[in-house]
């Protein structure tokens, strides 16, 4: 069982463990390790906003230095961005210095291979092993200066360069009629949001768009989509967007200023990429928290829709299984596999703009048949995370619910894979049902292990 390693890389308080100096050394030597003959390579290094990412990602440059692998930094940049320079500029491994949706004292590592993609669990647990091991042993941590080049403020010309495909991706397309506002989230889509949306043509503009090393997710961004919402009837916008911290994800408004979740940008990209004939055997991915009203709609097109488990890299396994290029989360990491191998939050804003420019429509009306059963989502924060499986009351909890429900509803109970919490969701026709449900099924998590 990985201890170090989450959905999505390693997180935790920034100085403390595992993100403290000896920890974040010994990860870098443990990835230096699993390089093996691409040792002598080079990595490319992102990071977002936060006060502690230029110490961190110093202190992993330094110990991947010492054993002889070359980092370049593109300095603040989305998630995405080192995916696709990894995977185009012949790196051997990227790095991210992020904790995406975290609070800003929160921090994370995330790794990608040369081809693009998260490592796979296995990878993750030998490299987490030797991390252990190495703390085990009382190695200590190489002194030296540090990098040869600070992370910050990074090589500008890697940002133009992804700025510049983002861009190519829609070229053709004319977004010149489309008003965008783009909440940055004070996180990393403030150092391209604005050039991105601006090389497609799309006129725009943006908000928490200055990062002060503490503000990043600060009510904005993809944690608070209400707040673009209420700006875009403000500016009489199309369309508004959102990013989460790291910009891998993106939630939308519509003129209205009604909040689009990644559920209907996963209805709107299908219908369009079915009838432009793109949409890879008739089939989308989505998790476990997907509404069933997704389900629903996409049965009416005619297309298939699988669940996978949350977490876009699981996403991501689905779709590789199907043999789908559409797949993608309810929180808005959405995966376009002729495009990217990983969520990306701008070139998801970019695909709907093109979708909605094509269609000649607001985005309202192209999505004003989903209907949405009743959802809550219930955070209930844990002391441990034993097996849900092995917690009697929570067994008996959820089995009531499902019992009552019978079919015309779903519950869906998990540990978060980031945080010390247990998520529980549940849908139901009606809302006092919902509540109902979810209240007693967090009173027992709560009582079990919280």
């Amino acid at each position: 069982m990985r201890r170090l390693f989450g959905t999505d890389g390693i997180r935790g308080v920034a100085g403390e463990f595992p993100l403290d100096d000896a920890t974040v050394r010994s990860i870098g030597r443990a990835l230096a390790r699993h390089l093996g003959t691409h040792a002598k390579g080079k990595v490319v290094l992102g990071l977002d906003t936060r006060q502690s990412g230029a110490w961190i990602a110093d202190a992993l440059s330094a110990a991947l230095a010492g054993t002889g692998v070359e980092v370049q930094s593109a300095g603040v940049i989305p998630t995405p961005a080192v995916a696709y320079l990894a995977r185009s500029r012949g790196f051997a491994a990227g790095v991210v210095i992020s904790a995406s949706h975290n609070p800003w004292t929160d921090n994370g590592i995330k790794m990608f291979g040369g081809d693009g993609y998260k490592l796979a669990d296995a990878v993750e647990l030998e490299i987490e092993r030797e991390i252990f091991a190495e703390l085990a042993a009382g190695k200590e941590a190489a002194a030296g200066a540090g990098p040869k080049e600070p992370a910050l403020p990074g090589n500008a010309a890697l940002r133009a360069a992804y700025a510049e495909w983002l861009a190519s991706v829609v070229r053709g397309q004319d977004l010149s009629g489309l008003h965008v506002m783009a909440d940055c989230a004070n996180g990393a889509a403030t150092a391209v949001a604005g050039d991105v949306l601006r090389r497609a043509g799309v006129k725009v503009n943006l908000s928490h768009n200055h990062p002060s090393g503490k503000n990043i997710n600060e009510r904005c961004g993809a944690l608070f989509p209400e707040v673009v919402a209420k700006e875009v009837v403000q500016r009489k916008a199309s369309v508004g967007v959102s990013f989460d911290g790291d910009a891998d994800r993106c939630l939308l408004a519509d003129a209205n200023g009604k909040v689009v979740n990644g559920d209907g940008i996963l209805l709107l990209m299908a219908r369009d990429m079915k009838q432009r004939g793109t949409l890879k055997n008739n089939t989308v991915v989505a998790t476990t928290m997907s509404n069933m009203g997704l389900e629903v709609a996409l049965g009416r097109e005619g297309i298939k829709m699988l669940r996978a488990p949350v977490g876009d890299k699981y996403v991501l396994e689905e779709m590789q299984k199907a043999g789908a290029n559409l797949g993608g989360e309810q929180s808005g990491h959405i995966l376009f596999l002729e495009h990217a191998t990983t969520g990306d939050g701008l070139l998801t804003a970019l695909m709907v703009l093109a979708t909605v420019a094509r269609a000649g429509k607001p985005l309202h009306e192209l999505i004003a048949d989903l209907k949405v059963f009743p959802q809550t989502i219930k955070n209930v924060r844990v002391r441990e995370k034993k097996p849900l499986e092995q917690v009697p009351q929570i067994v008996q909890a959820i089995a009531a619910a499902e019992k009552t429900l019978h079919g015309n509803g779903r519950v869906v109970v998990r540990y978060s894979g980031t945080e010390a919490l247990c998520r529980v969701m549940v849908e139901a026709e009606s809302e006092a049902l919902m509540e109902q449900h979810a209240d007693a099924i967090a009173a027992a998590v709560t009582k079990a292990v919280g």
